[in-house]
């Protein structure tokens, strides 16, 4: 069952002449992460970020499955009146854009992927979850103590930013999260199944991967041409699996290619 999706609409500009560009954050993630990427990309094309299900402000409800999440996405176009978008997903959300293109082909005039790649991975994020855990029984009052509490489970300072980002104040003033971390704990099975959907995608497609990331290994081409047969596969030097920030002027650019391309 769908549910209404909180969004970033950054309007249609007065020289647009592109479809609207949809972007779907990763795990954890929210619209708030795109920002810089949207106000660069907003000079030429109406942009929606989205916050996916237990995710940013959207609502929490049980059900992390990728039929569910790209169902909550289309509901987005369709109250928007979006007709024909390109699809942008990264991690996770690059599994949602993929089944949401090939349920609704019709609706995506080009697929971006970020990433990810359309097979089951294994379970990795146990010390994620451990450190919200550990967050949520600190009760911090300042972001500090929640950096101190993370930091028991997570070494990395960049990946303690980062889930950072989902820390909200309230009225007592102790900090918590304001992801369903309940529900995406329950689903977590889903969250690293593959995407939904049977046919493959045919319309033009990106897919980008980081140079030192693991999600999309060479032995994973086969099947991303099955799923997405006119994809184009591109690395990102330099880069790991949050390519969009580590690098993001060679993302920016291998997407503009690749969307002002005709």
């Amino acid at each position: 069952m769908s549910i209404e999706l909180h969004y970033a609409d950054s309007g249609v500009p007065e020289q647009a002449d592109a479809p609207p560009l949809i972007v779907v954050h990763g795990l954890f993630g929210s619209a708030d992460n795109w920002r810089s990427h949207t106000k660069y990309w907003r000079q030429t094309r109406r942009v929606v970020a989205v916050d996916l299900r237990n995710h940013g402000r959207s609502p929490h409800a049980p059900g992390m499955g990728y039929e569910d999440m790209a169902a909550d996405v289309l509901g987005v176009m369709d109250q928007l009146d979006i007709d024909q978008c390109d699809l942008l997903g990264h991690s996770m959300g690059g599994k949602v854009a993929m089944t949401l293109a090939r349920h609704h082909p019709n609706r995506v005039a080009r697929l971006i992927v970020a990433d990810i790649a359309p097979v089951a991975y294994e379970h990795g994020h146990d010390d994620i979850f451990r450190a919200h855990r550990l967050v949520e029984d600190a009760l911090p009052e300042s972001r500090k103590e929640a950096d101190d509490a993370m930091a028991e489970a997570i070494d990395s300072q960049t990946t303690r930013q980062f889930l950072a980002t989902n820390l909200a104040r309230d009225d007592q003033g102790i900090l918590g999260w304001r992801v369903g971390l309940d529900f995406i704990e329950e689903g977590y099975g889903d969250i690293v199944a593959p995407p939904g959907g049977e046919a493959p995608f045919e319309g033009p497609t990106l897919v980008l991967r980081g140079e030192n990331s693991n999600y999309i290994e060479n032995d994973m081409l086969p099947l991303i041409n099955e799923v997405m047969p006119a994809a184009r596969v591109e690395t990102i030097k330099g880069a790991g699996h949050w390519l969009h920030a580590e690098q993001p002027e060679a993302f920016l650019r291998s997407i503009d290619d690749f969307l002002n391309a005709r």
